[in-house]
């Protein structure tokens, strides 16, 4: 399994450091279509839609017409939205029931997480056009807040963060992925200060508060994403969203993390 995981980061890497490296928007849009598609097919089979590479084919479509046609105020209006469905949404749905297959609210609900989804991968696109240094910030934010959580838990957790949902998560974890994000939040904008990160866009613009509360409330939608993909897994008795990724498991499992901060993080770091 280890090797499988190994093997999969370092294709997964090297493909993306060749499409980088191309500085292709066609061919980013691309990459990101291919997984994009794939989420959406793995979005369909945790709501038990009957026809998943149907819904996957759709994405597609509909991702390559944002791509090619949507001017700047139909990525805003995407982006804007997704951010409102996890707010109003999304988000209060951890608290409650999730609607039963088959039913409206249960297609409302995927339509729903599917719109998130597709606002977090426009988001992706926005911030490569506009600076892989701030779109790779947003994801080292993540990815920082993930590792810090994993290592405090394992050496301090005592807390159930959701035992119902996800009993590895402990409140000592998510207290050790936020200091990770803050101290290298601190470093970045203060003792090497690197320009174009989404913490120094932050500060420059509303000051030290207004960073640290960005950081916290990004890293708080980080550890959202990843309960309420669980959630949506534990329902369907399914340890991971496919099997597409060997030894990481689907799409969906490595970016739900992602798919509520990004919009938030586009907002924060491009536009307001």
């Amino acid at each position: 399994m280890l090797k499988k995981r190994i093997y999969t980061a370092i294709c997964l890497a090297a493909v993306l450091f060749l499409v980088l490296w191309s500085q292709s928007s066609r061919l980013f849009g691309l990459f990101l279509l291919v997984f994009f598609c794939a989420a959406s097919w793995e979005n369909a089979r945790l709501f038990e839609n009957r026809h998943p590479f149907v819904m996957a084919a759709v994405s597609g479509i509909v991702f390559i017409v944002a791509l090619l046609w949507f001017p700047e105020d139909a990525y805003v209006l995407c982006i804007v939205a997704s951010v409102a469905i996890w707010i109003l949404f999304l988000i209060p749905s951890l608290f409650r029931e999730l609607p039963k297959p088959g039913t409206v609210m249960a297609y409302l609900y995927q339509l729903l997480y599917w719109l998130s989804i597709l606002g977090s991968f426009l988001s992706v696109y926005v911030l490569y056009i506009r600076s892989a240094v701030l779109l790779l910030s947003i994801l080292m934010i993540v990815w920082l807040a993930d590792i810090g959580a994993y290592f405090a838990g394992r050496a301090f957790g005592k807390r159930k963060l959701a035992p119902a949902i996800s009993p590895g998560k402990t409140w000592e974890g998510v207290v050790g992925g936020l200091c990770a994000v803050i101290v290298a939040a601190v470093v970045v904008v203060w003792l090497i200060p690197l320009e174009d990160n989404i913490a120094w866009r932050i500060y420059v613009r509303y000051g030290p508060v207004a960073m640290l509360a960005g950081l916290v409330l990004l890293v708080a939608l980080s550890i959202v994403g990843d309960l309420l993909e669980s959630k949506l897994k534990r329902r369907r008795g399914f340890k991971d969203s496919s099997n597409l990724l060997p030894g990481h498991g689907g799409v969906l499992d490595r970016i739900d993390s992602l798919i509520p901060v990004l919009p938030l993080a586009v907002l924060l770091g491009v536009w307001l």
